[in-house]
C-alpha cells in the first residue's frame, strides 16, 4: 500500500475527531481559577476586612492536587466526547460540587482562630467562580445527555442537601451561616413575605391574563390596544414604576377612607403588587393568546362535528391543547416575579430584597448573599417545576 493511499484515511480520521470545545475550555478556566484566585478569606469580626488565602493555605497540597486531578480528568474526557464520557464527566462535576463544602470545613479548621469567637470565614472569588463554572458544565452536560429539568433539579437538590448539612453542623464559622443565625426569624418572615407577594401577583395575572386573552380573540381592537399598553408597561424601569405609583396611591389613601382601612398607601404592599401584576401581564397574556390561537382548526371542526357547543369546544378541546404553552407563560411570569419582588423591598413591601439592600448599605456582602441566594434558589425551583409540568402535559410528554 502506497503513502498516497493512506492519506485519505488519515484525513478522514482527523475529521472524525471533534472535541467538546465548551467543556474543554471550561475545564481549563477552572484550573486557572483555583490556582490564580483565592478560595476563602478570614476576618476577625464583621467590621474588619478579611485576609485572603490561596488554595494551598486553605485545603493543603493533597486537597489542591485532588481538585486539580478531578478537573483535569474532566478536561481530558472532553477531548474524546461520547455518551459514556459525558456520563463520566457528569459524575466528576457532581463529585467536585459535593467536595466543595468539605474543603470549606478544612479551611475553617486551619484558618479560623478558635480563640476569636467573632472571627468568620468568607467564601472567596475562586470558590464562587468554580461553583459558577461547574453549573455551566452541568448545563452543557444536560443538553448532551438529554436530561430533563426535573432530573437536573434532583441532582442539584442532592448537592444542596449536602451543603445544607455541612453548613448546619460543621460550618458555624462561615460568615453566611453567622448572618443567618443572627437573623433567622427575620429571614423566615421575609421569605414568607416574598412568597406571598409572588403568589398573589402571579395568581392575579393568570386570571386577568386568561380573561383578557379570551376577550382579545373576539375583539381585534382590544388586542391592539392591550398589547400596546402592556408593551409600554414593560419599558418602564421597576424603580420608576414604584415612584410613579407612590403619589396617586398616597392621595387615594388620604381622600378615600375605605381604601385607607384596606391598607392602601403610597408605600408597602399595594404599590408592589400593582407593579408586579403590571409586569407579569405581558408574558401571561401573550402566551395565552398565542396558545389559544394556534390550536388546530381541524381539531375544533372535528369537535364541532361531534355535537360540542362553543363553550364545550373551548374548555374540553381548545384550552387543554393550549395548556402547555399557557404554563410556559406562567413559568416565565413567576420567574420574573421572583426576581422583581426583591426590588419591592425599597418601598417597604418586605421580602428577601430587604437583606440585599441592607447588606449593600452596610457593605456586608454576606448579608447580600443571604437575600440573593434564596431568590436564585426559588427561581430555579419554579423554572424546573413548571417547565417539567408543561413538558408532561404536551402530547407524548
Amino acid at each position: 500500500m502506497s503513502l498516497t493511499d493512506a492519506l485519505p484515511t488519515v484525513k478522514l480520521n482527523q475529521r472524525a475527531w471533534h472535541p467538546n470545545v465548551v467543556l474543554l475550555s471550561l475545564g481549563l478556566v477552572m484550573l486557572a481559577v483555583i490556582w490564580l484566585l483565592n478560595p476563602v478569606s478570614v476576618a476577625p469580626n464583621r467590621i474588619v476586612p478579611g485576609t485572603s488565602y490561596g488554595m494551598l493555605d486553605a485545603i493543603g497540597l493533597p486537597g489542591a492536587l485532588l481538585i486539580s486531578l478531578l478537573i483535569s480528568a474532566m478536561s481530558g474526557l472532553a477531548l474524546f466526547p461520547s455518551r459514556t464520557n459525558y456520563r463520566a464527566m457528569l459524575t466528576l462535576v457532581m463529585i467536585v460540587l459535593l467536595l466543595m463544602p468539605f474543603g470549606l470545613m478544612v479551611a475553617s479548621q486551619w484558618l479560623v482562630d478558635p480563640a476569636l469567637p467573632q472571627s468568620r470565614l468568607s467564601i472567596g472569588a475562586a470558590t464562587w467562580s468554580l461553583l459558577f463554572i461547574l453549573l455551566l458544565c452541568l448545563v452543557e452536560l444536560r443538553i448532551r445527555l438529554g436530561l430533563t429539568r426535573l432530573s437536573t433539579t434532583l441532582l442539584l437538590s442532592c448537592v444542596g442537601v449536602v451543603w445544607g448539612i455541612c453548613a448546619t453542623f460543621w460550618l458555624q464559622s462561615l460568615a453566611l451561616v453567622q448572618e443567618f443565625q443572627v437573623r433567622e426569624q427575620q429571614f423566615w418572615r421575609a421569605t414568607l413575605q416574598h412568597l406571598r407577594l409572588v403568589s398573589t401577583a402571579v395568581g392575579v395575572s393568570v386570571v386577568v391574563g386568561l380573561l383578557l386573552a379570551i376577550m382579545m380573540r373576539r375583539y381585534a381592537k382590544l388586542q391592539r390596544v392591550s398589547f400596546a399598553l402592556l408593551n409600554f408597561l414593560q419599558t418602564i424601569p421597576s424603580l420608576a414604576l414604584f415612584g410613579l405609583l407612590l403619589a396617586p396611591l398616597a392621595w387615594l389613601a388620604a381622600n378615600v377612607p375605605l381604601l385607607a382601612k384596606l391598607g392602601v398607601s403610597g408605600i408597602g404592599t399595594t404599590p408592589a403588587l400593582i407593579a408586579l401584576i403590571a409586569y407579569s401581564l405581558l408574558p401571561m397574556v401573550r402566551n395565552t393568546y398565542i396558545a389559544l390561537e394556534e390550536v388546530s382548526v381541524d381539531t375544533l371542526e372535528a369537535a364541532k362535528a361531534m355535537g360540542m357547543r362553543s363553550s364545550q369546544r373551548f374548555w374540553h378541546v381548545r384550552f387543554p391543547l393550549a395548556l402547555p404553552v399557557v404554563l410556559e407563560g406562567v413559568r416565565i411570569t413567576t420567574v420574573q416575579a421572583v426576581g422583581l419582588t426583591a426590588v419591592a423591598a425599597l418601598i417597604g413591601a418586605g421580602g428577601l430584597g430587604t437583606f440585599i439592600f441592607q447588606g449593600l448599605g452596610q457593605a456586608a456582602m454576606d448579608m447580600v448573599l443571604l437575600g440573593a441566594l434564596p431568590i436564585l434558589l426559588l427561581a430555579l425551583i419554579v423554572d424546573a417545576g413548571l417547565g417539567a409540568l408543561a413538558k408532561a402535559l404536551r402530547p407524548g410528554g
